[in-house]
């Protein structure tokens, strides 16, 4: 399995993040939903919270139109509650005016202090039905504005989608003074990996076979170089771990003992992005996972029965986790983004029995260009600026 360049490639730490169910995604028993759990500010900022205390160098602040909370409103508010985890705001571009999301995103990183990365999102809006290449190329044209906004004293752009000429950048200056937040970005089709290669930062993956994944890497890498350009890689993956392998198992099995087909159908169905390519690889891993759902030694599809998006969950001891996650490593991946049900339970569980056994960093912020020869060391969140 041939490793690609990566952007972080000295670092021998991760960043390791956790997620913040936003979007209903909070569950006991999976299609079962229980009122403590939904998605409520008190339950998802405890989330946040306790990430941070336990270590976490992120968490993921997902979007969803059909339910759950804003993100931005949500990450703003969370501000003042964190102290070092960074926090990753799920944009759905086009959702907001380019440059007033360029300032939006630039006051959110002066009150986390440096402490905002950014997810973009290319996705139809409740109601509309957009072609996949008028979208990727909205995303385009978004994180173009945003670059121009973040760096020079005007912006002035011609696209298919927006147009904009002398207007003043003074206000919307990041805190993150060299090139701004990082971008973090998810996509399959080829204009996603091409929108990614050129201007994203780290590009992120669901659970797939290793394999599968080392092949998608290398695609993005073969658009990156187009560019002249290296990315980092993160995996989004669920996480079940216990003291031992067997209790891990059977936690699994207990989450979906109450699910419903039905009802999962139903949850999966309601997400805007069900029809996608991604999702659709996510549901080629359960139909090739053996009777007990595991595609992989490790690798658990059960969580994709309820759950459009990242379907699958790493299973088993914190050793068996911490080889894992080694594995990973060494194919090239610096980004983790775990999840687990119910979320503050298995944060707990994770950030006890694995955390402490991790070196840990932020991804530094080079913006994907051709790494000089000076090496790169774990950084602290607050050495970004």
């Amino acid at each position: 399995m041939s490793v690609v360049p990566i952007k972080s490639e000295s670092l021998t730490a991760a960043e390791v993040s956790w997620f913040a169910p936003l979007c209903s995604d909070d569950y006991r028993y999976l299609g079962v939903p229980e009122g403590e759990l939904r998605s409520s500010w008190e339950n998802t900022s405890r989330i946040v919270r306790r990430a941070d205390e336990l270590g976490f160098r992120n968490i993921l602040c997902p979007s969803s139109y059909q339910v759950g909370q804003d993100t931005l409103s949500f990450v703003a508010g969370n501000a003042p509650l964190t102290e070092t985890i960074n926090m990753l705001a799920a944009v759905r571009c086009g959702e907001m005016q380019p440059i007033m999301l360029a300032r939006t995103l630039a006051t959110l990183d002066h009150m986390l202090q440096g402490r905002l990365t950014v997810n973009i999102i290319s996705s139809d809006f409740p109601g509309q039905k957009e072609e996949s290449s008028y979208r990727y190329q909205r995303s385009r044209e978004v994180v173009e504005i945003l670059k121009q906004a973040w760096t020079q004293d005007e912006i002035n752009y011609k696209g298919e989608v927006y147009d904009f000429s002398n207007l003043t950048t003074d206000p919307v200056k990041p805190y993150q003074i060299n090139g701004g937040p990082l971008l973090y970005f998810g996509g399959y089709s080829p204009p996603a990996l091409d929108l990614c290669g050129e201007h994203c930062d780290v590009y992120l993956m669901w659970p797939e076979k290793k394999e599968v994944l080392a092949e998608r890497m290398q695609a993005v890498n073969a658009c990156a170089e187009k560019y002249g350009r290296v990315l980092d890689y993160g995996l989004r993956v669920h996480m079940i771990v216990r003291e031992t392998e067997e209790e891990a198992r059977e936690f699994a099995r207990s989450l979906v003992s109450q699910l419903d087909d039905e009802q999962g159908r139903a949850i999966r169905e309601r997400a805007l992005d069900s029809t996608s390519l991604g999702v659709a690889h996510q549901a080629k891993n359960r139909d090739s996972a053996d009777e007990e759902g595991y595609v992989e030694p490790r690798l658990w599809t059960g969580v994709g029965r309820a759950r459009s998006g990242c379907g699958a969950a790493l299973v088993g001891s914190a050793e068996q986790i911490l080889e894992a996650i080694e594995e990973y490593k060494a194919m090239g991946i610096r980004a983790f983004i775990f999840s687990g049900y119910p979320h503050l339970e298995e944060c707990d569980y994770f950030g006890k029995l694995v955390l402490p056994h991790l070196e840990t960093c932020s991804l530094p912020q080079v913006h994907g260009r051709v790494p000089d020869s000076t090496p790169a060391t774990p950084l602290g969140v607050g050495e970004r600026r």
